[in-house]
């Protein structure tokens, strides 16, 4: 019987110091938000827990991902998102919603529907809608920093820089692409990943990118492991960086965390932009990697420890649970 894990990340990219402690509390919020559905060994406990950490997430301001998405070039919030499980394949994937809060659940009601694996726009608003998800006011999502973000982005095309290709030494800035995502390992051996985001900042009306792409953003097969992965969407399409590192463990028999370095590596060196993944193997084995400036990530156990960072080689550590304050 495996050991249950659940690993998630906050988005890889340039992450001011001062959002550091928000991407932190946020992660260990989620993690604590969702575990409760590993512990307690529940029906489809490996798909409630990745569905409650990352609606914990769409729900805090720190994330790019639900309120608090980054904006397109019209100032607005189109949101999209993708769920699979491992054990047969089964998967649900969202995108270019507005005004929804959680796109997560959308994309895994569509994959409980198993009719269709891709809807857009209107679609996937219909479908949102018709099964339970709250239609929000328009700008509900909208928040000062992601307009702010926008309001540099935009300043820095106007000037003339290259904010297309998200290079730190061409740019001098890496556009968010801030993802959040989650991966969990049941007690069955069942193995789910789901990623959720608001895109990039100034990314054009309709544009679509890597997160609701399966071999992209996510995937999971009960028999090699799920993955969720973040950074700069059109660098990881292009590149299919979760197909890739499933197929060195697969293939290359590299272990999760040296399939996730190799491959982020030759995916920034391949193409130029940065990105990260998060990884679980079959055998509860973890992989952790980046090669943008940050990337929030935190993960939990039975032994009750929350693991946690953002910056390279940096780990923390503290208890899921403060029982002096339960006290």
């Amino acid at each position: 019987m495996p050991r249950p894990v659940l690993l998630i990340h906050g988005g890889a990219g340039d992450i001011s110091d001062g959002r550091v402690a928000g991407k932190f509390a946020g992660i260990k919020q989620a993690l604590r938000a969702a575990w409760k559905h590993l512990a307690e060994g529940e029906e489809n406990a490996a798909l409630n827990a990745v569905e409650a950490a990352v609606r914990s997430m769409e729900l805090d301001e720190a994330f790019n991902a639900g309120y608090g998405a980054c904006l397109n070039t019209k100032g607005e919030v189109e949101v999209e998102a993708s769920l699979m499980e491992g054990k047969h394949l089964g998967a649900g994937c969202v995108t270019l919603l507005r005004d929804i809060m959680h796109p997560i659940s959308v994309a895994r009601r569509l994959m409980e529907k198993k009719r269709h694996t891709f809807l857009g726009a209107t679609a996937a608003q219909e479908l949102a809608i018709a099964t339970g998800s709250e239609q929000l006011a328009a700008g509900s999502l909208w928040t000062a920093s992601a307009q702010q973000a926008l309001d540099e982005f935009l300043e820095m095309e106007r000037q003339g820089k290259d904010t297309i290709f998200a290079r730190t030494e061409l740019a001098g800035i890496e556009p968010s692409g801030e993802t959040v995502g989650a991966v969990a390992l049941d007690a069955t051996g069942q193995i789910v990943a789901g990623t959720s985001t608001g895109g990039i900042t100034g990314k054009w009306p309709g544009r679509i990118g890597d997160t609701p792409l399966l071999g992209g953003g996510t995937y999971a097969d009960n028999y090699i492991g799920g993955i969720s992965t973040t950074g700069h969407g059109e660098t990881i399409m292009r590149y299919n960086l979760a197909q890739r590192i499933l197929a060195a463990m697969r293939y290359g028999k590299l272990t999760p965390q040296e399939a996730c370095e190799q491959q982020c590596k030759e995916m920034t060196q391949r193409i130029g932009g940065t990105g990260g993944a998060i990884v679980i193997d079959p055998q509860g084995e973890l992989g952790i990697s980046w090669t943008s400036k940050r990337m929030a990530w935190g993960y939990v156990r039975d032994d009750g420890i929350i693991h946690y960072g953002i910056e390279h080689q940096v780990i923390h550590q503290e208890p899921l649970f403060d029982e002096s304050k339960a006290a």
